[in-house]
This record gives C-alpha cells, sequence and structure tokens, in this order.
C-alpha cells in the first residue's frame, strides 16, 4: 500500500472522530451537480468518498469496470481528505444536493437519518436492485438503524493492539486471547522495566478503546440516546492514564506529541498502542522494526467488547435515481474484481465473495485478515452500540480535551466535567 494512504491514515488517527462544531452544517450554498438523464436515457449519478490520491485511483478504476457493465449509468466522482470531505457534505446537504452515493461512518448515520439526508436501501433490497446477502460476521445489520437500512459495508476493521514484536519477546511477554487487564498492566510494568521504554503510547484519547471496555463491564460508550457512562466511570479512566504515565507504563503525552505524526511505537517511545487493525500498514513504513497485533485484554478473561467496525455507502434520499445508486452501491460491495482492486484500502472486504477473491501476499495485510478471523473463531464478535445523534461531537470533543489532560493543561475533574457539559449539549442538540 501506499505511503498516500498512510498519511491519510494518519490524518485519519489523528482527527478520528474530529467533526465537532467546525464540522457542523455550513451556512453556505451547496455546490451544484449534474445528475440527470441524457435524451438516450443515460443517467449520470454522483458519487463522494473521503482519501487519498492512491484511494481515488482504485475507486475510479472500479468506477470504469462498472460503467463497462452498465453502460447507462454514468458516475461523477469526488474525493477529498477527512475533514474537507465533512465540510464539503455538510454544504451540499445543507443545500439539498449532497451526492447521490456517498462513503459514510457508524458515526453519522443517526445524524443524518435525522436532517433527512439519508435514502433508506431497503426498497431498494426488496426491488432486486441491491442484495444483502453474503455478507461477513452479521456485516449486514451495521448500517441498519431503526429498522431503516442506511449504510451498506464495504470492509471491516476491528480495534487491535499493536506491538513490537521483538520488545514483546525480549520482556518475555506473550499476550495470548483472554488475557486481562491485571496481566496486560504487568506486562506493561515487565517492559518498561526490561526495555527501558514505555508499555504502550497511553490511553487517554483512545475513544474506541474505552468503549470496549465499558462494554466489558456491561455498559458501552453511547446508547442510543445519549452515553452509557458516568462521570465517575471516565473519572476512574482517565486517573488510571494518568498514573500510568507517572509510572513509565504509558509513555509521556509530550514527548509522543513531539514525534507527531509519526507513531510512539515506530519512534520507539513506547511498545505498543490500541488502534484499529486495518490502520497497522503504518507502522511498517515508519518503524525499523516487526510489528504484530495482539488481542485486546478483558475484564473476565473472556469478554472483548469487541466488533466488526466499517466504511459504509449510504445514498441521497434527494437522489432521482434510486435504483442506479442501489445498483452502484451493490457493485462495489460484492463484485469479485472489486475486491481485487480495492483490496483492504477500506478495511477487510465485507462481503464473504470480495473477501476470497482478494487473498494479500503481504505479511502485513495477512496479519490483519488472519486477526479479524481469530476474533470470528474466538466468538467474541458482538453488535455495535447504535450511535445517538450528536454522537461525531462527542467523539471529537473526547480526543481533544483528552489530549489538553494528557499534556497537563487540565485536571482529571476539571477534564471529566468539560467533556460531559460539551457532550449534554451535543445530544441535546
Amino acid at each position: 500500500m501506499g505511503t498516500n494512504r498512510n498519511v491519510e491514515r494518519r490524518t485519519i488517527l489523528k482527527a478520528a472522530g474530529a467533526t465537532a462544531a467546525t464540522l457542523g452544517l455550513a451556512a453556505t450554498t451547496g455546490c451544484g451537480g449534474d445528475s440527470g438523464t441524457s435524451s438516450d436515457g443515460t443517467v449520470t449519478i454522483r458519487y463522494a468518498w473521503w482519501g487519498a490520491e492512491d484511494r481515488a485511483e482504485r475507486i475510479n478504476k472500479t468506477i470504469a469496470l462498472f460503467e463497462k457493465k452498465y453502460p447507462k449509468i454514468k458516475v461523477k466522482t469526488d474525493f477529498q481528505q477527512y475533514t474537507d470531505f465533512w465540510k464539503k457534505f455538510n454544504t451540499q446537504a445543507s443545500g439539498g444536493n449532497p451526492p447521490d452515493v456517498f462513503q459514510n461512518a457508524i458515526g453519522f448515520l443517526r445524524k443524518y437519518d435525522a436532517k433527512n439526508v439519508l435514502l433508506d436501501l431497503s426498497e431498494q433490497v426488496k426491488a432486486g436492485n441491491l442484495s444483502m446477502d453474503g455478507f461477513r460476521a452479521g456485516l449486514e445489520k451495521f448500517g441498519e438503524i431503526d429498522g431503516k437500512l442506511l449504510g451498506v459495508p464495504v470492509g471491516s476493521n476491528s480495534m487491535a493492539l499493536v506491538i513490537d514484536k521483538p520488545v514483546y519477546t525480549r520482556a518475555g511477554v506473550k499476550p495470548e486471547q483472554g488475557w486481562t487487564w491485571d496481566d496486560f498492566d504487568a506486562a506493561m510494568k515487565k517492559i518498561r522495566d526490561k526495555s527501558g521504554r514505555a508499555g504502550d503510547s497511553g490511553m487517554y484519547g483512545v475513544m474506541y478503546l474505552y468503549d470496549l471496555y465499558l462494554r466489558q463491564n456491561g455498559k458501552a460508550f453511547f446508547t442510543e440516546d445519549g452515553l452509557g457512562f458516568t462521570e465517575a466511570d471516565l473519572t476512574d479512566w482517565w486517573t488510571k492514564a494518568k498514573k500510568g504515565v507517572q509510572e513509565g507504563i504509558y509513555a509521556d503525552a509530550k514527548k509522543v506529541a513531539q514525534i507527531k505524526p509519526k507513531s510512539a511505537v515506530s519512534a520507539e517511545l513506547a511498545a505498543g498502542e490500541f488502534t484499529w487493525d486495518n490502520f497497522t500498514v503504518r507502522y511498517t513504513s515508519e518503524g525499523k522494526s516487526e510489528y504484530g497485533l495482539a488481542p485486546i485484554p478483558t475484564t473476565d478473561g473472556k469478554k472483548t467488547g469487541q466488533y466488526l467496525g466499517s466504511l459504509m455507502l449510504s445514498a441521497s434520499k434527494r437522489t432521482q435515481h434510486p435504483k442506479e445508486a442501489a445498483q452502484l452501491i451493490n457493485f462495489m460491495v460484492h463484485d469479485p474484481e472489486v475486491a481485487k482492486i480495492m483490496g483492504y484500502d477500506r478495511g477487510v472486504p465485507a462481503t464473504q465473495a470480495q473477501y476470497d477473491a482478494f487473498k494479500p501476499t503481504d505479511e502485513v495485510n495477512q496479519a490483519i485478515a488472519a486477526y479479524e478471523e481469530s476474533l470470528v473463531a474466538a466468538g467474541v464478535l458482538e453488535p455495535i452500540t447504535p450511535h445517538p445523534v450528536g454522537a461525531d461531537i462527542c467523539e471529537s470533543a473526547f480526543l481533544r480535551i483528552a489530549e489538553e489532560l494528557a499534556l497537563g493543561t487540565r485536571s482529571v475533574d476539571d477534564a471529566v466535567k468539560q467533556f460531559f457539559t460539551e457532550s449534554k449539549t451535543a445530544l441535546v442538540g
């Protein structure tokens, strides 16, 4: 995979969920589109996504295949980096002119459904223009909200612990499925004592890891209506994160900030960090060591709280061509040739046909596939908790406030109060 996508993934890691008020619906008018039907019956639809140049090159190749199969459908494309994509999309949506088909994520489904932007694709399934058969590990349910099909997965990922394998080996640490947080803490101390570096890059702002921890304990970051945890819960989590830095088992956030955009693991400040499994290509490109994927620690030795996440394709409720939009989505998630072109660019292919069509030959992507297969085999995967309207604002606040806490500009108590204040406002709105 090319370095452009590595840059994109670093941007996504830094801005994961960073869709705060800056990404609110813009006041400017939307850009005009030219979706329509020509005199010979040819239909033009618009398709937009976020990503770097190499993703655009891959997607344009898949569109060429689609247009060959459907000569009466032409696809006009547009792509931006993550933050710029949502700025433009918000402008288009507020102007009543969103793309016919667009890349989407779980945190935006309720938000844009509430704004009457998303097409319920259920009718297109009934009409035979879109198939929801053949998806892996229950992913066909991922885009269903309140009985409506608002998104169709194109790939999957799950949280993982990326480790510097030689450092773990020298410290005598062998993480296995079912290890506990107590095991993890003991491992961090071993690594600190034997390698002289922190065991982990720090867990202040890894929101989706905190979500897994909450799920292990019968809660969740989000419920359908709001937050699924208390101020006391977050105080405990952030206090533990701060204590870990003080003890040297988690990396100093100020040092981590100094080496950005390079990761703390590849910069040899830490022996591991939690992230999405399909982001792991960055470590090999940035660092000099050998890296691997380890399982998420548990509270009880069994439950990890994990689920398969996914990028999705959604359609606009304002599209004049719902059939053609559905046919494009169907092609992108089922056609085997698309998988051979896209590879793991948007995660491990969501459908079994595409998963079987592309078999990675490089070690990094083979490891990602093996990791997700291990999650299925271990039976740890659960459904994702629905995200409420305002979830994107909460994610952004969590990331920003956690960084302020890590850098010492906020106390734990102040950070917790600020997060709950901002979240209450976002979730009411």
